[in-house]
């Protein structure tokens, strides 16, 4: 159970400054908030570093940030506002700033270097280079913007934006990790404008990160070196040599490793898959499978054969992504050819393997800069196979739409009675959609309306190369969001999509389960759960939230990864959330789905509801556990 506004708050527990802080309290908030701690000293580290290094020493520094042994030294007051309010968490968070700032000093000519100076001991990855998934152009635009800043500068932009810290004890943790002048600090750090929003970006996460091998012919050059024998030197030849000839033709892509039959065939252009036209309107499938080739380009094989070689093999200069699930490897045959053209300034190819979408693009002007999208969309039917990303050019995305789709449009979820703006269409390639999602404060949220001849739904971009499908109802039970009453079902909890990006969610839908009297004449409350159901079938993100009358938003009660609640094999669902009414009290309140016959608290609240809806007088701050009776004899827990 959790709280998300002023009138739904859920407790949180607090420790006094000056409170000693043991190695074993340390190690627990450092292991809980460890993401966020890497995070925090990736971007105080400074970009001069290679991005495998800067990976590497991050991680370092926040394992070496225990201290010792007991801490007895009394605790700041910016320390004890920690996660939380846990002083193990901002003593940790400390010594990761220290650090780190120490890591971007240059190296003085006389003296030893500071350990964290020197390339990390531990961890090491051998054969690898490791990089963190790439953003977009605003991410970029951010790194270079932190780069030409100083060491404290990005520290106290990292701390205010990732942190959430106010300026003030900004100053004490900037002073406290030995910055001379944090109010000059804060002062450079002022001259990124509104940046917040990007310091959760992919871009920035040292924990998700993507792998690619050092320079193989190099390495095995050291390797033939260091071999002493007859015998050594013929398995590592065996196992390592590589043809001394490239591909010129491959263009970014890696050199090659084999040359079998089913290897070449896949890198041959000429045997690309190619349906007709009208294969679709006969066909009795509706997925990716039935897309004509689309594009001016279709016919240059010099792009089609290097596309295809870089899914295969993706050289160092070349940018991946893929979705969660997605395996990275080359097609096992001849994919299937769905568009070749210029998008935006980018030569732009779309290819399909059955599996997996595959989306390469190079600069229209230039041989640097390619870039690899993969996507899972196996088991993808008419709604899931509608409308593959183009392109992503300053905040704008363009869309290849399936044959079948007849008119599209752009529609703000956030104003269910606003007419959609239309978006023109030309050889399934639709107008600029302006994709806004992620931004604070959220006000808008743009959804892309379908049409073809089955009716209308609408899409919502999350931030990967297929756009997920929105629905409405009853698990089992959902409909495609086509009209008025759906879409404001949808409204107040639009924003909420953000918390399913770069997930490979497929479809979200968003189910009305319960509405509740509120306590003092206050008025009725609703309670929706929303499911993201991804392409590789786990990792399902679940959130129930909480509308109070004449609330522009719904509240996150309750939020939940991998489990069944609110699916097809379950679902029942309770959550509760601790609200606050118009006169000034506080209460529990909690609500079941259909299939609950009573709701039971236990813990900081007691109380007892003979129905699915609960409402209990309770203490600000207080935290309950939930426990629901099903009607056929079982229990269902409070998500959480």
């Amino acid at each position: 159970m959790q709280s998300q506004d002023a009138a739904a708050q859920s407790p949180a527990l607090s420790s006094p400054a000056g409170q000693a802080v043991d190695v074993e309290q340390a190690e627990a908030a450092l292991v809980e908030h460890y993401p966020r701690l890497v995070r925090l000293a990736y971007l105080v580290l400074p970009s001069r570093m290679s991005r495998t290094r800067r990976v590497l020493t991050a991680h370092a520094l926040v394992q070496r940030a225990l201290p010792r042994g007991r801490s007895d030294a009394p605790l700041i007051p910016a320390q004890s506002a920690g996660r939380d309010g846990d002083p193990g968490y901002a003593l940790v968070r400390l010594q990761v700033v220290r650090s780190a700032l120490e890591a971007g000093l240059p190296l003085r000519r006389r003296g030893l270097p500071k350990r964290s100076q020197l390339p990390p001991l531990l961890p090491q990855v051998w054969g690898l280079t490791v990089f963190p998934r790439p953003g977009g152009a605003d991410e970029l635009a951010l790194d270079q913007r932190l780069s030409a800043l100083s060491g404290p500068a990005r520290a106290a932009h990292a701390l205010r934006g990732l942190e959430r810290l106010p300026d003030t004890d900004v100053r004490r943790v900037l002073d406290g990790a030995g910055v001379a002048d944090p109010d000059a600090a804060l002062a450079e750090a002022d001259g990124i404008p509104d940046p917040y929003r990007l310091l959760e970006s992919p871009e920035f996460d040292p924990c998700a990160l993507q792998a690619r091998p050092t320079d193989l012919l190099r390495r095995r050059r050291h390797l033939k070196a260091g071999v002493v024998g007859a015998a050594a030197l013929a398995v590592c030849g065996a196992l390592l040599s590589l043809p001394g000839d490239g591909w010129g033709a491959d263009g970014p892509a890696a050199p090659p490793y084999a040359r079998n039959p089913a290897a070449q065939a896949a890198l041959d252009p000429a045997k690309l898959t190619r349906v007709p036209d009208s294969a679709w309107r006969t066909s009795e499938r509706t997925d990716f499978s039935v897309w004509p080739a689309r594009g001016p380009l279709t016919g240059d094989r010099a792009l089609l054969r290097r596309a295809l070689a870089v899914w295969a093999r993706p050289g160092e200069g070349v940018t991946s992504s893929a979705t969660p699930g997605t395996p990275t490897g080359g097609p096992a045959g001849p994919p299937h050819l769905l568009y070749a053209g210029t998008v935006d300034a980018a030569r732009v190819v779309v290819l399909y393997d059955g599996w997996r979408l595959a989306r390469y693009a190079e600069p229209e002007e230039g041989a640097r800069g390619a870039a690899l999208d993969l996507a899972r969309v196996d088991g993808a039917g008419r709604a899931g196979a509608s409308a593959v990303v183009l392109s992503r050019s300053d905040g704008n995305v363009r869309f290849l739409l399936a044959p079948w789709v007849r008119e599209a449009g752009e529609r703000d979820l956030r104003e269910p009675d606003d007419d959609a703006r239309e978006l023109p269409l030309e050889d399934g390639v639709t107008g600029p959609f302006v994709s806004e999602q992620g931004r604070e404060p959220c006000t808008t949220w743009n959804t892309l309306e379908l049409t073809d001849g089955t009716g209308t739904r609408l899409l919502t971009d999350l931030g990967e190369l297929v756009p997920a499908r929105l629905t409405t109802g009853r698990p089992g039970e959902v409909k495609d969001v086509s009209g008025e009453k759906a879409r404001r079902t949808w409204q107040p909890y639009a924003c909420s999509l953000a918390a399913m990006r770069s997930a490979g969610v497929r479809g979200v839908n968003a189910w009305a389960y319960a509405e509740q009297p509120l306590p003092d004449g206050d008025g009725r409350a609703r309670w929706l759960c929303t499911r993201g159901e991804t392409w590789r079938g786990t990792g399902a993100r679940v959130l129930a939230q909480f509308h109070s009358p004449g609330a522009r938003y719904g509240a996150v009660a309750a939020r939940a990864e991998d489990v069944p609640a609110c699916g097809t094999r379950q679902p029942d669902v309770l959550a509760g959330v601790l609200w606050k009414s118009a006169g000034g009290t506080w209460y529990l309140l909690a609500a079941g789905s259909e299939g609950v016959e009573s709701v039971e608290a236990t813990g900081g609240v007691e109380g007892r509801a003979k129905d699915r809806l609960l409402s209990v007088r309770a203490e600000k701050g207080a935290r309950a556990d939930l426990e629901g009776t099903l009607e056929d004899g079982g229990s269902v827990g409070g998500l959480r």
